[in-house]
């Protein structure tokens, strides 16, 4: 994919740009994707932190994972838009939400994590590998 990553909230409070190439595009399983999501997984394009620029100022709801590290969650305070996710165990990354792309097409994932979660009545892609917890397992 050579095209900027760009997007935003649904209000436009809060921009972002990417000038990477995104590290990886994926869909997660987890229960804290589901919850933040309200769906079967979250659609991410993982981007590196240092090449993403954020205009306005997003709000973070910090939980516990899995492995017991910190993910923070940022999201619009003024619409509610899910944007990004921070892990503590992956402190040079940046999960970027990719229904808020300016251009959702651009998501092509290559693979989905945390299957082990996955609801019955997520029907996934059978082409992409599946990882059982996270991309490791």
């Amino acid at each position: 994919m050579s095209q900027k990553i760009a997007g935003g909230c649904a209000c436009g409070a809060i921009h972002y740009e990417c000038t990477a190439q995104p590290i990886v595009m994926l869909n997660c399983h987890c229960r804290d994707c589901q919850h933040a999501s309200g769906s079967a997984y979250a659609a991410i394009v993982v981007a590196p932190k240092a090449a993403v620029n954020i205009r306005g100022e997003p709000r973070y709801h910090k939980t516990v994972g899995q492995p017991g590290k910190a993910v923070e969650r940022g999201f619009c305070p003024d619409c509610g838009s899910p944007l990004f996710v921070k892990l503590e165990r992956l402190p040079d990354i940046l999960a970027l939400q990719a229904g808020s792309l300016a251009d959702p097409s651009l998501f092509q994932p290559k693979l989905d994590s945390f299957v082990s979660s996955a609801q019955p009545w997520d029907h996934m892609d059978p082409a992409l590998p599946k990882h059982a917890h996270g991309m490791q397992g």
